[in-house]
């Protein structure tokens, strides 16, 4: 029996629910990185950065391969960084509806 598309998205964002992932996925939107570009952009701990990036390997959210010495992540697709784009823009908007919002009830108490 297979999942419900529901269900996958909601794996997948479960998936993308953590700062640490969020941050990995950002970094390798302007291409691919090694482990330890990675690590001395994120600033955790090198355990810590390895399971956040198994999770997206296993999810199928990035790919790695060795270039000589050095382990490569990428993005497993442009539509990662599509979508990230798309966070940001919601997020954006959604900032300035509140500020819109607070700045119509500070109006209103006046």
């Amino acid at each position: 029996m297979s999942v419900p598309l529901y269900q996958a998205k909601a794996e997948m964002f479960r998936t993308l629910g953590h700062p640490a992932r969020i941050r990995v996925l950002e970094l390798l939107q302007h291409g691919p990185r090694p482990v330890r570009d990675l690590l001395a952009e994120i600033e955790i701990e090198a355990s810590n950065l390895s399971q956040q990036l198994a999770v997206l390997r296993r999810a199928g959210i990035v790919t790695s391969y060795r270039d000589g010495p050095l382990v490569m992540y990428s993005l497993s697709t442009p539509d990662i960084a599509d979508l990230l784009a798309v966070g940001r823009r919601i997020l954006g908007q959604m900032l300035t509806d509140r500020d819109e919002l607070l700045v119509e009830l500070r109006a209103r108490n006046e």
